[in-house]
């Protein structure tokens, strides 16, 4: 196996997405492969109760470019997106969804757009309608509001978790359970530069959801009051001179 680390790794965590992975691997391989780039794909499965597993072992078999490790029990999605990063080599890391909401063929904006900056968020606000039914699209717009009102922020699509960043940006981040929901913030932290672009916002290719207004909103409430108080109490220093 080449040892060389890729351009790009891309990070996915699953769970219970069997109908979902064979088009996932084959969309990504479709977008990617003209640009000529090399890439990884890091495929994290929490758990999975269905075939998930015994499908993300035979597309590895069929293409080493993808990697797959698989949790002893389930961690959820900040656990598994985690794992996923730590894991990947490439220069760049993109983080996105199993269930081809996320479509690949945005890969290409977001590495234009990381020529001007650090970590690149994807929108979905003026897709949304294509892709989801309205108490997932109103629950998402509450859930924003809410956490930009408490951290300050202006991110206008914190739950959209297609993101491209430089690996860089992990270096002295603290995760935790939640944190995939606030990683553009936390970035910004470090004193990395955050953008957004618009990102295309597909149906749902297969399965259903484990997300919904009680994971976007509700149970996310502690971790953003985590959030706002590291924002308060976090130190920031800048060394102008030194000897020795």
């Amino acid at each position: 196996m080449n040892q060389t680390p890729p351009e790009i790794s891309l990070v996915v965590p699953c769970y219970n997405e069997e109908g979902n992975l064979q088009a996932l691997a084959d969309a990504i391989t479709a977008a990617l492969d003209p640009l000529s780039i090399s890439y990884e794909v890091v495929i994290t499965d929490d758990a999975s109760t269905d075939s998930s597993w015994t499908l993300l072992k035979k597309i590895a078999a069929t293409d080493p470019r993808f990697r797959i490790q698989r949790f002893k029990d389930n961690g959820g999605e900040s656990a598994a997106s985690w794992a996923g990063m730590k894991a990947a080599r490439g220069r760049y890391i993109i983080t996105l969804d199993a269930d081809l909401q996320n479509d690949p063929r945005d890969v290409p904006k977001f590495l234009q757009a990381l020529d001007q900056y650090d970590c690149v968020c994807g929108t979905r606000v003026a897709t949304r309608g294509k892709g989801d039914n309205f108490v997932r699209i109103a629950s998402s717009h509450i859930a924003n509001w809410v956490r930009n009102k408490l951290s300050n922020e202006n991110i206008s699509d914190a739950g959209c978790t297609y993101r491209a960043f430089r690996r860089e940006c992990l270096t002295n981040i603290k995760f935790f359970k939640g944190a995939h929901r606030f990683l553009p913030t936390l970035i910004k932290m470090e004193g990395f530069q955050v953008t957004e672009i618009p990102v295309t916002n597909n149906p749902r290719f297969s399965g259903q959801s484990h997300y919904g207004v009680w994971n976007r909103l509700f149970k996310s409430f502690y971790d953003l009051l985590a959030v706002r108080w590291m924002k308060k109490r976090m130190i920031r220093y800048e060394i102008v001179e030194k000897l020795n």
